[in-house]
């Protein structure tokens, strides 16, 4: 189980890299966009393998919670870049 564990983590930091590279280099602030969306979504993948390593659900809950405000941070984002407020 550690060795898929390490698996795990040593692909999920590639992904982070990755990811951090296309922030500072996008060419395009949508680039940027999706690229903070993903990475969100990577550190909710270290979460969840490491409440699997350990078996502490408190990783789960700060997972759910870190998906929920990634997703609301990234649909304020989008309306930001397309020029809307919020109320619209």
């Amino acid at each position: 189980m550690e060795t898929l564990a390490l698996v795990f983590y040593i692909g999920l930091m590639v992904c982070c890299f990755l990811c951090l590279y296309r922030i500072g280099r996008g060419p395009s602030a949508p680039d940027r966009t999706v690229a903070i969306d993903i990475l969100g979504t990577v550190i909710v993948g270290f979460c969840a393998v490491l409440g699997l390593v350990t078996g502490k659900d408190f990783y789960f809950n700060i997972a759910l919670a870190w998906a929920l405000l990634s997703f609301i941070g990234t649909i304020a984002l989008a309306k930001f870049l397309e020029g809307r407020s919020f109320d619209d």
